[in-house]
């Protein structure tokens, strides 16, 4: 009897111990554990998703490492009903507790904002001011930054001390957090031209002698003349040849920067406005960028195209691009869309 009483009591113990290990294996898992993607990624919560859909995108995301986990983690501390929809920056390094954290409180969101190609300064700013953060700390910082801002990003090893970031801005869609300052939201997008501006490009812009201001000066223009990829290279070959020739670009963009308005067509008046620039009665490129061009009008002021065109407009109704060879083929082009 006395040696069945001790094999059930090794039993016991043993099955207690199981049991133990089990518990503190299963707890460890729930407030340890770690997911297998270890950068940030945004992570989107839908509105209508419960708990059961945000922890099965959470495990396929490589976030947590089981969903039983979270959603144990989830019923024991009330928060199934406190998820809330929205973008949240998240990585598999986070715990259970702290991924649940942030997505349950307002404040962790971070708000998608979109920048299309061709916008200047101040429309980016006017959004992020409609979007809750401060538009003329944004501007300020823009037009006067400082070493310490620039100094960490390779480009601005190209441009001269002191340059405006007009054209620098890359135009994208991006996730800002709540919490960012100007100066964090200024620098992620730098960061963003930083990576886009690859080795490649920049080591084309050495090899033809020029200067990644005359390089991003020239695709602001282009951006705002053309939309097509393949016409951007031939307006961008058209106004080289220009500059090369020793004439004037004449782009109606430098003339609708100037009056911050557009028009179907610009008077005469209208180019003769003193200002470095109108590019009507200047030669050269104007002083600087007259909006933040996207990577094809970057790529199209590098790589231009040669063509026997030397005009070209855009027609008012449709938006095609119509170019000629000569000026008498222009002025015919411009008759028949109505300029």
């Amino acid at each position: 009897m006395l040696k069945k009483g001790i094999k059930i009591l090794i039993l016991l113990v043993v099955i207690l111990a199981v049991a133990a290990g089990s518990f503190f294996y299963f707890r460890y898992r729930v407030y340890y554990s770690h997911g297998s993607y270890e950068n940030m990624k945004i992570f989107k919560i839908e509105k209508g998703e419960g708990n059961g859909a945000v922890s099965d995108n959470l495990k396929k995301e490589g976030l947590i490492s089981g969903k039983v986990y979270f959603y144990y983690y989830m019923r024991t501390h009330g928060m199934i009903s406190k998820i809330l929809p929205g973008d949240y920056e998240l990585s598999g390094k986070m715990t259970i507790p702290e991924i649940a954290a942030t997505i349950t409180q307002e404040q962790n969101k971070f708000l998608k904002i979109t920048f299309p190609e061709g916008w200047d300064s101040k429309k980016v700013a006017e959004r992020l001011s409609s979007k809750g953060f401060s538009g003329a700390e944004f501007l300020d910082i823009v037009k006067n930054p400082s070493y310490d801002l620039t100094s960490k990003y390779s480009f601005f090893s190209l441009l001269p001390r002191g340059i405006s970031l007009e054209g620098y801005l890359f135009p994208d869609t991006y996730f800002f957090s709540q919490k960012l300052t100007s100066e964090d939201i200024v620098r992620k997008i730098l960061s963003d031209f930083d990576n886009r501006f690859a080795p490649d490009l920049r080591d084309e812009i050495k090899k033809q002698g020029k200067s990644l201001e005359d390089i991003v000066t020239m695709a602001s223009i282009i951006e705002r003349e053309v939309k097509k990829e393949e016409d951007k290279k031939t307006v961008s070959g058209i106004f080289w040849n220009r500059i090369k020739n020793g004439q004037p670009l004449q782009s109606c963009a430098t003339i609708a920067y100037i009056l911050g308005e557009n028009k179907k067509q610009y008077s005469f008046e209208d180019t003769r406005i003193n200002s470095p620039y109108n590019t009507y009665m200047n030669k050269g490129l104007p002083p600087g960028p007259i909006n933040n061009p996207g990577l094809s009008s970057i790529e199209a002021a590098i790589y231009p195209k040669e063509t026997g065109y030397n005009y070209f407009l855009s027609d008012p109704e449709t938006g095609e691009t119509v170019f000629s060879k000569t000026l008498e083929e222009h002025n015919a082009n411009k008759s028949k869309v109505g300029l």
